[in-house]
This record gives structure tokens, sequence and C-alpha cells, in this order.
């Protein structure tokens, strides 16, 4: 196929794509929507395939594991499900029909007719990072509001109840409940027995999760088995205010925690009625420090708050604030986006949420046992491919998303790594992989046996050292860490001209000697490091630096060039191996001119050549590709319409109705379909045209 008629098919197919589904999906129907998305732990999605409604389904954690939620609309003594697939045998009801599906940078809304009414169902998980306490809240919304389609007024109740699914990978283990009312009513739902930072398939198995509402006239409770406590709403439209106190396992008639609202008759559009749903544990975080002592980490939030009921009530009386700020978020979103093009600003849109919602941000506590604001760390958990602690590589790719939005807390992901390795306790000469081996364990690796990636980490960190600073101004990181990072480029000198075999961030191609991409990455690297030491006045180091990154270019283009001039080989002198050269967006966003431009307007031409039905294989070795990695070379290239080929192949892929979970990163270029990975923060790296324009611009997101 010509690269002009697969551009011209993947327009065509946009032009068609959600035509499956019965109702109207603005921007795109995507393989998963994202439902209350914030944390490793909280994350909850609607898996779509061909498009599934919001009541065709159960919503599910990331790993495709059922969590229970569902929702009822009682209209004039008629019940109708909203939300989720309950069964309840001993009560009659109706499926309600969705209307319409959109979804923003932080907001899924569907609309739904239950017979004469139109309900809303908006569904936010904000995205706040500029605002430490905000971001760290694990909580989401689900605002519900209700309106007459017929003209007549109409007697509207509406509930919501969450399963005990939430706290726990296995279902056969006993759970315990509360329900506290006041000013709120909130059910809390926790495993009986804990095990502090332990995971079962993926799911933590500490903390509680919480399901709350602002506590007015016609507010009803109830906890219990799901068919019953369903039932009662169901055929009264009030819940009995009761509570089961029969302590059980999981999936022992299956106890369910419910909150009902009655609207009361409405015929304009009802204030929203808002709901919230969190999953909170502390200590989060188990931190290795000097003298492989560890400490234990709590997220921000708890610096501000001093219960966790003034965090649930705070959390929904913000809820109209919380909305305005998540508006104005998402227009700029979608208004810088949109610059680019609208398949752009529907990728990133459906970006955001999954690249945050890997992130955690926490503070230390001081011997008096108070919180330390001046000690900021943030988690980021390798979601999907094996759940390490900030891996480098992972971080990495997800870059541009802090850079647009707030690169502090880049930052605050990078400390945990050089405090750890400031420390000596990680015995190798590189950069290590990653903090730990299971999140939410940063428990480093004193034995030096994390995955081997030296040039690959050495060269990310030194990179992202100097984009932040570049971003922000702030040099703390380079005078702390100088040492380090000249200890890394020592490794970056010997190595990059000529990588030894080893394994880059693609780890699943496996490993390969004389890798071009590696070497463009330690080349940068080594001309980052002499930008830092310019910062800090070191000029001797810096010239020496910079001529060491000048002299390795002219070998490395002759090394690895395809003899026929045509494009960079995969790997040195294999003439007919290419691939993604995506660590040259470095060199571009660092604006550091290591390349000529020759070399890229050479791969800008060959890429329109090699384009696949969904984009352009990450090499030759196989025909799949990763978005993250295409949206960062659609950044680098030299023509925007082999940009547009990258970015509307990643968009092409992302709405084709094939897939069914949380967007993988990693997929097949001839038939879209997915390769593994899933819920992955690497998804930020699709917001690589929008953290360039922001460092050449030197724009920031507005302050929520």
């Amino acid at each position: 196929m010509s690269p002009l008629a697969s551009l011209t098919t993947i327009l065509t197919f946009i032009s068609v794509v959600c035509a499956a589904t019965s109702w109207t999906t603005t921007p795109f129907n995507p393989a998963a929507i994202p439902l209350a998305v914030r944390s490793p732990y909280l994350s909850a999605w609607l898996a779509q395939g061909a498009g599934n409604a919001l009541n065709d389904v159960w919503p599910t954690f990331w790993t495709g594991a059922i969590v229970g939620w569902a929702g009822f609309i009682n209209v004039d003594g008629e019940s109708y499900v909203f939300l989720g697939d309950p069964d309840v045998p001993n009560a009659s009801f109706q499926k309600a029909v969705q209307k319409s599906f959109e979804f923003t940078s932080t907001q899924s809304v569907f609309v739904l007719s239950a017979g004469p009414v139109d309900l809303t169902a908006t569904f936010l998980s904000p995205v706040e990072p500029s605002d430490l306490a905000n971001q760290s809240f694990p909580f989401s919304y689900l605002a519900l509001s209700a309106a007459s389609n017929d003209g007549q007024p109409h007697a509207v109740q509406v509930y919501t109840d969450i399963s005990a699914e939430w706290v726990s990978g296995d279902d056969s283990l006993t759970v315990n409940w509360t329900t506290t009312v006041g000013d709120t009513i909130t059910h809390q739902v926790q495993l009986e027995d804990q095990t502090v930072f332990g995971e079962v398939n993926d799911r933590i198995q500490q903390g509680s999760a919480f399901h709350s509402t602002l506590n007015s006239t016609g507010t009803t409770f109830q906890t219990g088995q799901d068919v019953v406590v369903r039932a009662q709403f169901i055929q009264n439209g009030v819940l009995a205010n009761t509570q089961d106190t029969d302590f059980r396992a999981v999936s022992d008639d299956w106890p369910v925690f419910a909150l009902a609202h009655d609207l009361g008759t409405i015929s304009a559009a009802s204030d929203p009625v808002i709901f919230s749903i969190g999953h909170v544990r502390d200590p989060a975080v188990e931190y290795l420090i000097a003298n492989d002592a560890t400490q234990n980490r709590s997220l921000f939030f708890w610096s501000q708050i001093s219960t966790l009921d003034d965090a649930i009530t705070t959390f929904l009386q913000d809820f109209p604030n919380a909305l305005a700020r998540a508006d104005a978020f998402d227009a700029q979103v979608n208004a810088d986006a949109s610059q680019i093009s609208s398949n752009y600003a529907g990728l990133v849109a459906l970006s955001i949420r999954q690249g945050f919602g890997a992130i955690e941000i926490t503070l230390s506590k001081d011997a008096s046992g108070q919180f330390n604001t001046s000690d900021i760390m943030a988690f980021l958990k390798e979601i999907s491919s094996d759940g390490n602690v900030n891996t480098v590589d992972v971080i990495f790719p997800t870059w541009p998303l802090l850079l647009y939005t707030n690169p502090a807390i880049g930052k605050y992901l990078l400390i945990p790594l050089f405090a750890y390795q400031a420390t000596g306790q990680y015995p190798n000469a590189w950069a290590v992989h990653d903090m730990g081996a299971s999140y939410p364990k940063a428990l480093g690796h004193n034995d030096g046996n994390d995955e081997p990636m030296p040039l690959e980490e050495s060269g990310n960190m030194v990179i992202m050292t100097l984009s932040h600073f570049q971003r922000t101004g702030d040099n703390s990181i380079i005078t702390t860490y100088f040492d380090l990072l000249d200890q890394w480029t020592q490794f970056l000198i010997t190595d990059a001209l000529i990588p030894e075999n080893q394994i880059s961030t693609d780890d699943f191609a496996g490993s390969l000697a004389n890798q071009t991409n590696l070497a463009i990455k330690g080349i940068v690297g080594i001309k980052a490091m002499a930008e830092i030491a310019s910062i800090v006045g070191d000029t001797a180091r810096s010239s020496n630096y910079s001529s060491i990154s000048a002299s390795y270019v002219p070998q490395w283009q002759q090394f690895a060039t395809s003899s026929d001039g045509k494009h960079l080989t995969l790997s040195y002198g294999n003439d007919s191996s290419w691939g993604l050269s995506y660590n040259m967006f470095a060199d571009v966003l660092l604006n550091t001119s290591v390349f000529p431009a020759s070399v890229y307007d050479m791969q800008t031409a060959w890429y329109e050549t090699v384009v696949n039905e969904f984009g352009v294989p990450l090499d030759t070795r196989h025909t799949y590709t990763k978005s993250d990695w295409q949206s960062w070379t659609a950044a680098l290239v030299t023509s925007t319409t082999v940009r547009d080929i990258f970015i509307n192949s990643v968009f092409k892929y992302a709405a084709d109705e094939e897939n069914s979970q949380p967007l993988g990163d990693w997929y097949e270029t001839l038939n879209g379909d997915v390769e593994g990975f899933k819920a992955r923060p690497v998804v930020g790296g699709h917001l690589a045209l929008l953290a360039l324009q922001a460092v050449r611009t030197q724009t920031a997101m507005p302050a929520v």
C-alpha cells in the first residue's frame, strides 16, 4: 500500500469509526472507558470492544477483574438499571437506553433514557497536577442528574452501590465493614486480615474502599446481600437504613454498600447528586533509605487534613469547584492539542487519566511524627508489564505528560532513584533500572540484580534531569546529585558509540548489540551532561563532553546509515534493518542539536515508505509497534504529513473497536491487535507534541 493510500484509508476509517454503536460518541469509542481512575488501586474501567453501554457489563479493575458497581433509577415507580449488569431475580426492572457518551481528559459522561427521564452520569476523576494535595486524593466522583424528556413532571429516585470486590484480588477472603451516618454517609469496607504493602493479582491487600455521599433530605443507605439490597430500592425507591453485620467472604452472598437519593418531582434538569468512591491505605509506600533501613511514606493529602471523614466530606463538598477546575483543564488540553489535530486531541484526552492513574505523591514524617512537606517523593507503578516501582524506562516515555502538566511531579519521581543511589547501596556504576521489584515496596536492588539496562537508564536519567531544569529553572537535582550524573556519563562515554549486546526499554524485543537507537540516547546523554556541567559553571567539563558528543556523531552516522543512504539501521552494518529512532526526540526536546538536519529529513522520508495499516513497526524484527514511541517520532519528524500519519495511525488503533481493555501501548501494525500491555502510564508519551510545544513557548498549564 502506498503512503498516500494508507493515509486515505486512515482518514476514511476515522470518518466512520463508532458506527457499530447505537449512541453518539465524542470524540470516539475507546477500547475501555475510564470511570474511576486515580491510583494503581483505584482503577475502574468500562470495557468496550465493539461498544458496551454503561449498563451492558460490569466495571472492571484494569486487570479485567470485576469490581461490582451498580446503579438504578426509579421513575414514577418504574425501575431502570443504568450502571453495571446486575441480576435481581425477585425484582422487576428495565435497562435504561444509552443515548450518548463523551470523554474528556478528566471526565466520562453518559446520557441514558429511563423512560420519560434522561439521566446524565458524570464520572469525574480529577487531574490537578499543580495541587499536590488534590492530586493525591485517592477518590473519584460520580454525579447523577435527571431531566424530563417529555415535558411532564416525574418522581425520580437514584441509587448506586459498590461490592466488596473493590478491596481484594481474592474473592474468597473475608471482609468487614462499617457505615457512618452524619453530615456524610460513608460505607467503609476492608479485608479482615490485611497485608501491609502486599498485593494479590495486582490488588493491594491493605486499606479500605469508601462509598460516600452528602446526607441530605431523602438520602438513605443499606448494606447487605446484593440481590436483597437492590430489590429493596427497585421495589420501594428508598433503602432501609439498615446494616448487615454478618461479615463474610467477598463472594459469600456478595455484600454490597448502597446509597440512594430521592430527587423529588423533576421537570428541568435536577441539581446533581454526588457520590464518591475511593481506596485509601496508610502507609502507602515502603522506601529504602540509608544503611538498609526502610521508611514508611504516606499520601500527600494527609498533611492537609486530620481524618478520613474530613477528607471525604471536603472532597464531596468541593465537587462544584472540582468540576469547574476540571472543565478548565479539559478545555486547555483540548485547545492545545487541537492545534495539531482533532484526532490528536482525542488521543491525548484518553491518555491523561491513565498516565496519572499510576502515580502516587507521598511524604515522610519527621522524628516528632509530623509530615515533612519538604520531603516529597512520587512513586509510579509499572502497571501491567511487571509491577516495578519507578522504572526509569517507564518514567522516560511518560515524561511528556509531566513536562506538559507539571514537571515538578517528574522531579518527585526521580528523587527516590537519586536519593537511593546516593546512599551507595546500589553496587553498579550505571543507573538503577527501578526502585523496587514489586509496587509499593520501593526497596531498591542492593544486590545489583535489577533488570540490566545500563545504557538505557543512564541516558534516561541524565536527559530527564536536564529536561526538568530547562522547563523549570530548578537546579536542585543537578546541584545535589551532580556526582551521580557525572558517574553515569562516564558509562555513556564508554558505551554509547558502540553499544554492547544489551536490552533497551523495548526488552520484549530481546537484546541486540550495536543498537542505533541506544547509541542515539547515549550520545544525546553525553551532550546533556555537557549542558548540566555548564549550568554549575564547570566549563572545562562542559567543553570536554560537548567535544566527545560531537566527535561521536560522524562516526555514528557511518556505522548506522544504510549503504544506500535511505535510512538508519536497527543495528550497525545490517542494511536491511531499520526501526523507530524515537530517541532523537530527546535531541529535539533539549534543543541540543546533536544530530544534523539531514538525519531527521532522511528518517522522515523513510517512515513514509514503511507505514502499515495501523502504523510504523517498532523495528524490522517484528510487525508490532508502540504507541508512545510513534508519538515521540511524530514530534521529531520534519514533515507535518508524516507527523499526521503517525498520529492518525495511533488514533485508528485506539478507536478501532476491536479491543476491550484499558489502552495498550504495544500493538500490531497489521491489524491493531494488542500485544499484552494495558493501562500503562507510558501513554503519557502521547503528549510528546504538547510537551515540545510547552518547552518551546515556556507555557504552563493553568494553576488549578
